[in-house]
């Protein structure tokens, strides 16, 4: 089932978690770019704003879903919430024919009607750019969809900056998982060595450094196109971290 365009559903705001104040992060060491070849990022809170994810899960979703089951938001969200839970880290979170199947609605369309929603983040492609100008091999590794990324490189030309891309569905394993550095290890035979990995989850940055990954970044603030009193700012304990892509990038490059 899905929702036409002039649905309420689709006239909602995000409604994130409220933020607090953080104290300014330590300064980072920045990447020794003599040392790395190959670059492997992350696409969603990454290099393009969570808000659209976070929208769509958080409010479109428990919207559609309760117009099609006669509840209100609120007790639909009330439904929804562990069986998301239950899902989080494992392959099913992001398989939009998983979530078709399991809420009786057409996700992928669902996502196609709010698809003006889809933004880069601050800084992340002039950064993109400047990785391709320094030759470095640009690698795209994701936990989203394919038939989403789809969606998502249409609206901002994403997939167009790398030299490989590639879908955790693919392998069968999410990022999360240790089989799935096996497996891309073995498609994308980059050396752990000499290779920079960013993303903004932080169980995927944990199996990165267990995977052997030598340059490894997780970012802070993956959502900024919403208010700002509810701009998420995510902490990542012992793995350095920049607040955009961007904060990487010497001029030297």
């Amino acid at each position: 089932m899905g929702l036409a365009r002039g649905s309420d559903c689709n006239k909602v705001r995000p409604r994130m978690p409220p933020s607090t104040t953080h104290p300014a992060p330590a300064p980072v060491e920045k990447p020794a770019w003599a040392h790395i070849d190959t670059v492997l990022l992350d696409l969603d809170g990454t290099l393009l704003d969570l808000a659209f994810d976070n929208y769509f899960w958080l409010e479109l979703i428990p919207c559609a879903y309760a117009v099609s089951r006669s509840l209100t938001t609120d007790e639909a969200r009330t439904l929804l919430t562990p069986r998301f839970r239950a899902r989080e880290g494992t392959l099913a979170w992001y398989c939009v024919e998983h979530w078709s199947r399991e809420l009786g609605l057409d996700v992928l369309a669902l996502k196609r009607n709010v698809a003006q929603r889809v933004a880069w983040l601050p800084g992340a492609e002039g950064f993109l750019r400047t990785l391709r100008a320094a030759g470095k091999r640009v690698v795209l590794i994701t936990n989203t969809h394919p038939r989403v990324l789809e969606i998502k490189a249409e609206r901002t030309g994403v997939t167009g900056y790398f030299d490989a891309v590639f879908c955790s569905h693919q392998f069968g394993f999410p990022k999360e998982h240790p089989r799935f550095w096996e497996a891309v290890q073995a498609v994308e035979p980059f050396d752990r060595e000499r290779t920079l990995f960013v993303d903004d989850s932080p169980p995927v940055l944990r199996a990165a450094r267990a995977a052997g990954i030598r340059w490894i970044y997780g970012v802070r603030r993956p959502c900024v196109n919403c208010d700002e009193p509810q701009r998420i700012v995510r902490e990542h304990g012992e793995i350095p971290a920049v607040d955009s892509v961007s904060d990487l990038a010497p001029a030297s490059l």
